[in-house]
């Protein structure tokens, strides 16, 4: 028996492989499916089962592919209603693989569909839970998303379905059996996750706040407070992976055209697709392509696309380091964005060397900040959390997540200096409001921690806030 947790750390994302005796199981695979079919043929299994703990919110499962490519079966617990061909598994439904064998578990609370699979060995012996988005290392799956896809399945509702699951269906295994859940710290299908990836279900017993024994209000009001609102691209990755969506090869062969610049040029000007730079942040501001935004490709790529990209659906023209492109059209393709139709060939030195414009962001030190006699504005683009934790005496906080609903607050004739933690979403910040025709933002290289560890800005202790985004 051999059992393989498959990380992505960029999604805070477990998948799953599992084989005995030359059949394979792959449980919430990712949307790209070659790398699960390299790994059955390398052992020289049969992919029999793609086991779906639910219908996902925060990325595009590959099940549609995957059972395409091999032949191997859908299974959802009970209550799912997919619009294609899958096998929808009764509570206690037991699924031979090889010589072990896996228990599906109906849990609701996180969706309705939500089924945790219980692995038996070869001798019977319970081992291992994959517990899907309804309990993770040190926390449980947020029962508010569903209501985004279905208006009647109230938070309050799954929650109290969600305490239901624990109490009678996780709570009474053994200690001794291995949590392997769907999501560790990172992902916003929780609030408080760890950043342990596995754990046994004795010791989440003994520490997670979830299971401690409380009333089913008690329950309801801790798992719902301190809830932020979630990425808006999410209801329309649960329409994806319930409806059906489009290959993801046709999807590579779409976004991975080369445009040369004056293909690229006439691209952009032609069709309403927003020109996407994944390159760094800093290299980004010494030139690129003007009204492009950058969402760099070593961050959190794919949730802040996202977030900031409202329309899943809109078109999109890359720029990306040379050998990246596959990369990025992948990586949009796993939250469902699919309109890449191109990236720029030669990037931007390419772009440079056919004499066409370029335009650049300002980036200071803190020392030069710190240097700076005239009025400073700072803009501090962190989470709230981060902010209210500690913050620059006088920085004024909007967060990156919420920016459209400051807009009003910004100036455009003032000039802004704009920092996050480390640099990455400053740089974001700034080019989506420079492509909006704000020119006067200046970014902070290396963040909050730089201005910190400079010495020479006055630091706040922590501020207790009477409101959190």
């Amino acid at each position: 028996m051999k059992i393989e947790q498959i990380y992505t750390g960029c999604l805070a994302q477990g998948a799953y492989y599992l084989e005995s005796n030359g059949e394979a199981v792959v449980i919430d695979p990712l949307r790209e499916v070659q790398p699960y079919i390299d790994r059955a043929e390398k052992s020289g299994a049969k992919i029999k089962y793609v086991l779906e703990t639910h219908f996902h919110a925060d990325f595009v499962s590959g099940h549609l592919d995957l059972a395409r490519k091999t032949g191997a079966v859908i299974v959802y617990g009970p209550t799912a209603r997919p619009d294609f061909e899958a096998h929808i598994a009764e509570d206690g439904e037991e699924l031979k693989v090889g010589d072990i064998t896996l228990k599906v578990i109906h849990t609701p609370g996180h969706t309705l569909e939500s089924s945790c699979f219980l692995l038996k060995d070869e001798t019977g012996k319970e081992k291992a839970l994959f517990t899907g988005d309804t309990l993770f290392i040190n926390d449980v799956g947020r029962p508010d998303l569903a209501q985004k896809v279905v208006e009647e399945l109230t938070p309050e509702k799954l929650a109290a379905h969600l305490y239901d699951s624990l109490r009678n269906k996780i709570l009474p295994l053994a200690d001794d059996i291995v949590v392997y859940p769907a999501h560790g710290a990172g992902s916003a299908c929780g609030k408080n996750m760890s950043r342990e990836t596995t754990d046994t279900l004795g010791h989440q017993k003994k520490t997670n706040y979830a299971l401690q024994p409380m009333s089913r209000e008690e329950f309801i009001e801790k798992v719902l407070d301190g809830l932020t609102p979630p990425p808006g691209y999410f209801p329309a990755n649960v329409l994806m992976n319930s409806k059906g969506y489009e290959s993801i090869d046709r999807v590579l062969d779409q976004g991975l055209r080369p445009l040369g610049p004056e293909a690229f040029e006439a691209a952009a000007n032609e069709t309403d697709a927003l020109v996407l730079d994944t390159r760094d942040a800093q290299v980004f501001a010494r030139g690129f392509i003007p009204n492009s935004v950058n969402i760099g490709i070593d961050g959190s790529f794919a949730p802040w696309v996202g977030t900031l990209i409202p329309d899943i659906r809109q078109a999109l023209l890359i720029i990306a380091e040379e050998g990246q492109e596959e990369e990025v059209v992948t990586r949009l393709a796993r939250v469902g964005y699919d309109g890449a139709i191109g990236y720029l060939e030669g990037g931007i030195a390419a772009w440079k060397n056919a004499g066409k414009e370029l335009d650049t962001i300002s980036s200071v030190s803190a020392e030069e900040l710190a240097a700076e006699n005239t009025e400073r504005n700072i803009l501090d683009v962190r989470r709230k959390s981060e902010y209210y934790s500690e913050h620059l005496i006088g920085a004024e906080n909007i967060p990156l997540d919420y920016m459209n609903d400051h807009l009003a607050e910004i100036d455009k004739n003032k000039t802004y200096y704009v920092h996050c933690a480390g640099g990455y979403r400053s740089m974001i910040f700034i080019s989506v409001l420079k492509a909006r025709g704000f020119d006067h933002l200046i970014d902070v290289k290396g963040g909050f921690k730089a201005l910190k560890d400079s010495g020479k800005f006055e630091i706040s202790d922590y501020v207790c806030p009477t409101t959190m985004l």
